[in-house]
């Protein structure tokens, strides 16, 4: 299975991003080969739709599963159009997190949030 997360830094140690669509990084981790990649997110400085064009990006990855602190309804419908199943991250590192998820302890990602559309946020 491959595990999406957006990161702040290029590190298994660096924090989860607190914003998906604007993350540096996403970490893309395969369960299978139990081995860690990095891609830049080219959507991170987009005047507008950054959540989505990131989204897209997650889907590309062939990543099963996204853990993120939030995100919004318009990337919500993209990563669920990819069949990608959500779960809501804690204050901890990508690699306490993706533990976390293996030992099927992190809860679905439930509230989405509206997004902020360039409208300075809600």
């Amino acid at each position: 299975m491959k595990i999406a997360v957006p990161a702040d830094d290029r590190s298994m140690a660096a924090s989860v991003c607190i914003s998906f669509g604007r993350a540096p990084y996403f970490l893309i981790y395969d369960t299978d080969a139990q081995k860690s990649s990095f891609i830049e997110n080219g959507a991170a400085n987009n005047h507008s739709g950054a959540g989505v064009a990131a989204a897209q990006t997650i889907v590309d990855s062939g990543a099963e599963v996204l853990l993120t602190p939030r995100c919004g309804e318009n990337a919500a419908e993209v990563i669920k159009a990819g069949n990608i199943e959500l779960y809501k991250t804690f204050n901890g590192s990508l690699q306490e997190n993706i533990n976390v998820f293996l030992e099927g302890k992190l809860p679905a990602l439930l509230e989405i949030h509206e997004g902020h559309h360039g409208h300075g946020g809600k």
